[in-house]
């Protein structure tokens, strides 16, 4: 009979990649997770890892086993939150990982639900602010429990295996000028704007390790031009405060503008570009009766958001 623990051991290695970094990941020695994968491999009856160089890679075997194992932790990861949730006083905790301008517009009001709601106990949140690469990492090394994360229409996004993803919501890509500049390109606010027009200007953009940067370069390229980055910012805030004081354009998603938009002008593209927000979570997890709570409520907190869009 394959033993539970060690199916543990064998997913955190697919995660972690190294055996000293599943030890340290499980509180476990080196030598401790080579015993345990070389047991579980009597237990299977074939090889589930086999040596490449100095590192260790999954067989076949082992990659079959790794997905049952995501369903069956995930299973008993739903069973423990049942238990907990039965017992007077105690909260499932939910840990969620979220890109910067959803974890102010979805997490934030859903954090003010929760302390409202009358459901007893309620969930527990532990949040952490990570791009969306960085989110999912931490979704497949089980650091987390819950990632949002986004693709763009010219940019889509790839998934791990054995997660389910649901779309949350979707949201325009804006241009964003301040108005002297959209006046001297003919566009009034709420006017679309051709970026072929806008080859010539200056450009403020997110940092090159974000796939917003990358967006930008590809809706650009799409128009015809590579654009001239003037400065780089992965805080939207401060690119729509330099847009403001004239430093150039920027394309900034809807729901990444500060609550305060004066002196922009903001446009839709005539080739829209638009990103869609996505809840991902390792397969059976939302299961749980918190994390169920949590998607529950945020799509509440989504509802809210694309409501404040429309005005």
């Amino acid at each position: 009979m394959l033993d539970v623990r060690r199916l543990r051991i064998l997913q955190h290695l697919a995660a972690y990649g190294t055996v000293a970094a599943t030890a340290e990941a499980l509180h476990l020695t080196p030598p401790a997770v080579s015993q345990h994968l070389a047991a579980l491999q009597k237990e299977a009856g074939t090889p589930v890892v086999e040596k490449v160089g100095r590192t260790l890679r999954l067989t076949a075997a082992g990659e079959l086993l790794v997905a049952h194992a995501e369903i069956i932790l995930a299973e008993l990861a739903a069973a423990e939150a049942g238990l907990a949730a039965l017992q007077t006083g105690r909260r499932g905790i939910v840990r969620i990982t979220a890109f910067a301008s959803a974890a102010r517009a979805l997490i934030a009001p859903l954090w003010q639900r929760l302390a409202a709601t009358d459901a007893d106990p309620a969930p527990s949140l532990r949040l952490s602010v990570q791009e969306p690469d960085e989110a999912l990492d931490q979704l497949r090394k089980r650091s987390t429990d819950l990632a949002l994360v986004h693709s763009y229409t010219v940019l889509p996004r790839n998934f791990p295996a054995a997660c389910e993803q649901a779309v949350l919501m979707e949201e325009p890509v804006l241009l964003a000028l301040h108005p002297a500049q959209a006046e001297a390109l003919h566009l009034a606010t709420g006017q679309p704007a051709d970026l072929s027009r806008l080859s010539d200007v200056p450009w403020l953009t997110p940092g090159p390790e974000t796939s917003c940067y990358e967006m930008v370069q590809r809706a650009c390229g799409t128009a015809g031009f590579v654009p001239d980055i003037r400065a780089r910012s992965s805080d939207f805030a401060v690119l729509a405060a330099l847009v403001a004081a004239g430093a150039g354009a920027a394309l900034i998603p809807r729901m990444a503008l500060p609550e305060t938009t004066a002196p922009l002008s903001l446009h839709p593209l005539t080739h829209p570009v638009s990103r869609t927000i996505f809840t991902v979570s390792r397969a059976g997890t939302t299961k749980r009766p918190d994390v169920r709570r949590v998607l529950e409520l945020l799509h509440t907190s989504a509802a809210g958001e694309r409501s404040w869009m429309r005005r």
